[in-house]
């Protein structure tokens, strides 16, 4: 009975995170990862690694709800892929190896900065409607700047399991003025692979737990649809100023644990 209850609060919880990252576009792991440490007392490391589980599935079904709306330039995306995939890895042998309480804090600090810098996107003078003539199309961007960028979304996504795509995001709207959509379809792209590298990594240490991960995947995957829509319908000024709310409740649920 007590594994029936525990599918089923992950099912009904994974619904909430998949539509959360479908609005934002993150694949909901951020939201995953306090909560497993919280309410099931899973240490950092496990926690990332059990919430890479139900991330995988959420990206990709995300992205392709990005696709549809919007084709993807995948040359772009490839791009960043590709120092993704190296510098997941080795975010990924550092995070297992620190200690998980400086960890937790450590991600902690990540997700403030983030929040800081969307709640200056959102209520500042750039939240002011901009000419269509200010934004860029994805290809117009050269391509070692995607590179560069997914050497910062790869060490991000691998301590921290999630976040690369948070962290490549700000890069992509505020350096190079892609629309906040844009940027969060190829951001997730450019990460798929190395996230699949953390998972591996993760798994081989042990710390990805299979029960809690899979049922929290299935609900994330039957409600990340109807978040991809509400972000198309959302401003984007409003969009940044949900995102920043959501990574303070963030915050405030890792330094709960202490």
């Amino acid at each position: 009975m007590d594994g029936f209850w525990l599918i089923s609060a992950c099912l009904a919880a994974g619904g909430l995170i998949g539509f959360s990252g479908g609005v934002l576009g993150i694949g909901g792991g951020l939201f995953a990862i306090p909560l497993l440490g919280l309410i099931l007392g899973y240490e950092q490391q496990a926690a990332q690694g059990t919430a890479l589980i139900m991330v995988l599935p959420a990206i990709l079904l995300t992205l392709r709800k990005y696709h549809q709306r919007a084709p993807i330039d995948w040359r772009s995306a490839a791009a960043g892929a590709v120092s993704s995939i190296v510098c997941t890895w080795i975010g990924a042998r550092i995070a297992l190896g620190l200690d998980p309480w400086l960890l937790r804090r450590i991600y902690a600090g990540f997700v403030f900065l983030i929040a800081v810098f969307y709640f200056r996107e959102s209520l500042g003078r750039r939240a002011r409607p901009r000419p269509a003539a200010f934004y860029r199309e994805v290809g117009q961007v050269r391509k070692l700047w995607y590179f560069c960028v997914g050497v910062c979304a790869g060490l991000a996504g691998g301590i921290f399991g999630v976040g690369g795509a948070v962290l490549a995001v700000p890069f992509l709207t505020s350096f190079f003025h892609l629309r906040q959509t844009s940027a969060q379809a190829v951001a997730l792209a450019m990460i798929v692979p190395g996230t699949c590298v953390a998972l591996a990594t993760y798994a081989w240490h042990g710390q990805a737990h299979g029960l809690v991960g899979i049922p929290l995947a299935v609900g994330s995957l039957l409600c990340v649809p109807y978040g991809v829509r509400l972000a198309y319908a959302l401003p984007e000024a409003r969009l940044k100023l949900i995102f920043a709310c959501m990574l303070l409740v963030i915050m405030g649920l890792l330094l709960m644990r202490g």
